[in-house]
């Protein structure tokens, strides 16, 4: 997944970069360790990544008259006096602009680079926890959560998914909403239970039990009911007809395929175990596949690709590749 990363601001958005920087973490800071000496030429990108991430931070500290003096004067500069305007007052606004400024920026870093405790799995793992309302979580492979340190009662209770992730939300007495925040939209609930899934630029909800109700970033609602399947696509969220067993196989550690290009089969292999498959051309690629195959193991796994009539997988070294069987 770091190979991906070509800029210093991609690392900054990397929980397990932080973990690792700020060595809250052994399991990210042995990762990128191994990650870095590989090749001479990360340990650059990755030092202008801290330079940046330090460059940020702000300290604790009182805000000083010289400080409030600077950010007035830079902000009367960029916008300049016009005529008619009082000077005492415009004085005052732009002492209270640059004031409101340094704090708000102060709280904006503190806010940003806490750290929130965090649930993860590796790639070919599957991980079960409670969060601290007792609501149970059940990570798919190469997931994970976050959420805030401290829930207090009848306030929301919030938790950031990266990954797959199905979620049995336990009731509170004040009736707290629970709020899932992915990269398109938010799910909301009170109690309920459902999957959701944010990677790759896509998220979906497939609702089990309960309501939901899904939020997008332009502030449109959409209310689910039991058996509902939501997904984010060309730029809205809508719903459509998804077999609930296929969807939900992961948990059990298999794989439900109807009709499912290769294609998909091996973007879905790659995000739980890591491993680019390479296919022999265009045409092997969108033939189908369909059943049900095991997925706690990936040679077990290749190996039931390989007995169907239509594949071979191929071993060459460490490379995996798919062809044709002829």
């Amino acid at each position: 997944m770091f190979n991906d990363y070509t800029q210093p601001e991609d690392f900054l958005a990397d929980d397990s970069f932080l973990a690792w920087h700020y060595k809250t973490n052994q399991e990210d800071i042995a990762k990128w360790d191994e990650w870095i000496a590989e090749e001479a030429p990360r340990e650059a990108i990755v030092r202008k990544a801290v330079d940046l991430l330090e460059s940020l931070r702000i300290g604790e500290q009182q805000i000083t008259r010289p400080e409030v003096d600077a950010a007035e004067m830079l902000l009367m500069q960029s916008i300049g006096s016009g005529p008619g305007r009082n000077p005492l007052i415009s004085r005052f606004v732009w002492i209270a602009a640059a004031s409101v400024f340094l704090i708000g920026s102060f709280f904006l870093a503190k806010v940003f680079f806490a750290t929130k405790p965090i649930i993860k799995t590796n790639y070919g793992e599957i991980k079960e926890q409670k969060l601290p309302d007792g609501t149970d979580v059940k990570l798919n492979a190469n997931s994970n959560v976050s959420y805030a340190k401290a829930w207090s009662d009848g306030e929301d209770r919030e938790v950031w998914l990266k990954g797959e992730a199905f979620f049995h939300v336990t009731k509170t007495p004040e009736k707290s909403r629970f709020i899932v925040h992915t990269d398109h939209f938010d799910v909301i609930v009170t109690g309920t239970q459902f999957n959701v899934v944010n990677r790759n630029g896509q998220s979906n909800v497939m609702l089990n039990e309960g309501s939901v109700i899904i939020r997008s970033a332009n502030g449109k609602e959409l209310k689910m009911i039991p058996g509902d399947f939501v997904e984010f696509n060309t730029n809205q969220t809508q719903k459509r007809i998804i077999r609930n067993d296929s969807l939900l196989a992961w948990k059990d550690r298999r794989l439900v395929f109807e009709n499912t290009p290769l294609n998909d089969v091996v973007v879905i292999i790659k995000n739980h175990y890591g491993v680019d498959i390479k296919l022999a051309d265009n045409a092997v690629g969108l033939k189908t596949i369909s059943g049900m195959l095991p997925n706690d193991n990936l040679d077990v796994l290749l190996q039931s690709i390989d007995a169907t009539n239509d594949f071979e997988v191929v071993h060459h070294g460490n490379e995996i590749g798919i062809k044709s069987r002829q």
